[in-house]
């Protein structure tokens, strides 16, 4: 099986649109305000659909939602290629909050069903490390085939045609799990619906009462907020740094951004996927996985807040770095999220539980998108990372997990 999730985390981050999306809003006129507003649709509508969907998952069946998700992914990227402006964007981005919601927590509940039936429950950081290094190993791929589709096109818009591709080949592979990672309340196929939602719901109800589940939940979302509201700003700087160089004249900045772009995502992302796969190894060197993730979180923060002001000093070279080390302190964080908040909670609700967490992730980034598309426009894009990089840095307080040693993920 291990084999089959890796497939799916690589055909997944096949999105050939995404080392392109600001680029490609900006494009079409919108204004940073605007593209944070679309993310804002798009996380508002996945916190809507969050946990319910993990509900749903749990209740009938993981294997059936992640069907559903990848459908509506599909028929998001075809709204993206045949329309564009503000209000059909925000109908795909709809569609795609469809996908992420069921998504979400989903496909890691599988992966630790599977780990439950097969006793292998100790090794949750080292193998959900392995199929993340495999996801990671898909996006320096796809950065790779994103700047030659544009190289070749010289349009952005063709990205999300192609995307289409990996995402059917995806429902396949997804077809062939085994019916016993649905989860023991869908495989109760003779029971009646009510009484099961009823019994996902009184365990659902049980992971507010954790406070260890609920401070690694927040943990976990407040971070991954964090990185994903700034993480695409890296495009932009990456855009003017190849417009400025000497190089490769002959051919248009669109061209030239996009190779530019494709070697710089190819090497952040096959240092992810090996960050990823070294998250176990990494946790061992700190006296706690608590203590692992409140260091990581001040890390990531100090990173772009350095790239915020260096871009503020025009020292391009040194923002792209500060990224590039946010990319990484996100990857070797998630594994370890992913195990500290499954120990927290009993397996039957652990998609309930990983949908929680997305779900706080979600509300935290409907605010910090569009603030920080609004800082941007009237600032710049420097200043605003730096503003929010410290902004965070303040709160990290608040979601710091209480280290109770060693045993703290067990």
């Amino acid at each position: 099986m291990i084999t089959r999730f890796s497939l799916y985390g690589f055909l997944k981050n096949l999105r050939f649109y995404e080392p392109f999306i600001i680029l490609l809003f900006r494009e079409q006129g919108l204004s940073y305000l605007e593209i944070g507003l679309l993310y804002s649709i798009r996380d508002v509508a996945t916190n809507v659909l969050e946990v319910p969907s993990g509900l749903l998952a749990d209740t009938f069946g993981r294997k059936k939602a992640m069907l559903f998700s990848i459908s509506a992914y599909i028929v998001s990227f075809v709204i993206f290629y045949f329309f564009s402006g503000f209000s059909p964007y925000a109908a795909a981005m709809l569609l795609f909050a469809i996908g992420e919601a069921f998504r979400t927590g989903t496909h890691k509940a599988l992966i630790l069903e599977y780990l439950h039936i097969t006793g292998q429950e100790n090794a949750k950081v080292r193998f959900y490390g392995q199929t993340r290094a495999a996801s990671q190993f898909g996006s320096a791929i796809n950065a790779l085939l994103a700047a030659a589709l544009v190289l070749y096109t010289g349009n952005y818009r063709y990205v999300f045609l192609a995307t289409i591709l990996p995402y059917l080949v995806n429902l396949i592979n997804l077809s062939m799990y085994p019916k016993e990672l649905d989860g023991k309340f869908a495989q109760k196929g003779s029971e009646r619906t009510i009484p099961k939602l009823k019994s996902t719901l009184i365990n659902f109800s049980k992971i507010f009462k954790e406070s260890q589940a609920m401070v690694a939940i927040l943990n976990s979302a407040g971070f991954t907020a964090f990185f994903k509201s700034t993480k695409d700003y890296l495009q932009p700087i990456l855009q003017l740094s190849a417009v400025s160089l000497p190089l490769l004249l002959h051919i248009d900045d669109t061209r030239r951004a996009a190779l530019l772009i494709g070697i710089v995502y190819f090497f952040i992302f096959m240092l992810t996927s090996y960050a990823s796969k070294s998250s176990e190894k990494f946790s061992t060197k700190f006296r706690s996985t608590s203590r692992a993730l409140n260091i990581t979180f001040s890390s990531g923060a100090f990173m772009l807040l350095a790239s915020g002001l260096a871009l503020w000093l025009h020292l391009a070279p040194v923002a792209i770095l500060g990224f590039m080390a946010l990319y990484i302190i996100h990857n070797v964080r998630k594994p370890m999220n992913v195990a500290r908040i499954s120990d927290a909670v009993s397996n039957d609700i652990s998609a309930s539980a990983l949908s929680t967490e997305s779900q706080m992730t979600t509300i935290l980034l409907a605010f910090l998108s569009p603030l920080l598309g609004l800082l941007a426009d009237r600032l710049g894009i420097g200043p605003a990372l730096a503003i929010l990089a410290g902004l965070v840095l303040v709160v990290s307080f608040v979601f710091k997990i209480k280290d109770e040693g060693k045993n703290d993920a067990k």
